[in-house]
């Protein structure tokens, strides 16, 4: 399954960084993997421990599977959408990989908090930033 992306064939596979309580990882998945799925494949889940149980299992109605995408694809679906608005993390259960992506998987009780100015998603691709608990 590939993508419409100039210079991407096929074969190619899309590379996902994870910053993750100070560490950054690398891997790699096929493109049109949902992000989710690439992230829980490679041993980073997007859930806490509550929600590693308690989830919609990718359906993009409980907004568990929320990460902050520093580097990807705009918002398709619609809570996406509000949640790049508002400051909020994405859902990893609806973001297809079609080019690299740069990930923070955000310190959370069961939902990522709001971070200031909406659509900041993209501005800190250090991986630094706060997100309260929540």
């Amino acid at each position: 399954m590939g993508d419409d992306s100039p210079g991407r064939s096929d074969d190619d596979r899309v590379r996902v960084t994870v910053l993750a309580g100070g560490d950054r990882h690398e891997f790699e998945a096929d493109p049109g993997t949902t992000l989710r799925e690439a992230l829980l494949d490679a041993g980073h889940s997007p859930y806490t421990a509550v929600t590693g149980r308690l989830n919609c299992g990718g359906r993009g109605i409980c907004a568990t599977c929320g990460v902050r995408l520093l580097e990807g694809p705009p918002p398709e679906h619609w809570h996406d959408r509000l949640a790049d608005r508002f400051g909020y993390p994405r859902l990893s259960c609806q973001v297809r990989l079609t080019d690299d992506v740069t990930v923070r998987i955000p310190e959370k009780l069961v939902w990522g908090g709001r971070e200031s100015g909406g659509s900041g998603d993209r501005e800190d691709a250090s991986g630094e930033g706060t997100d309260p608990p929540g």
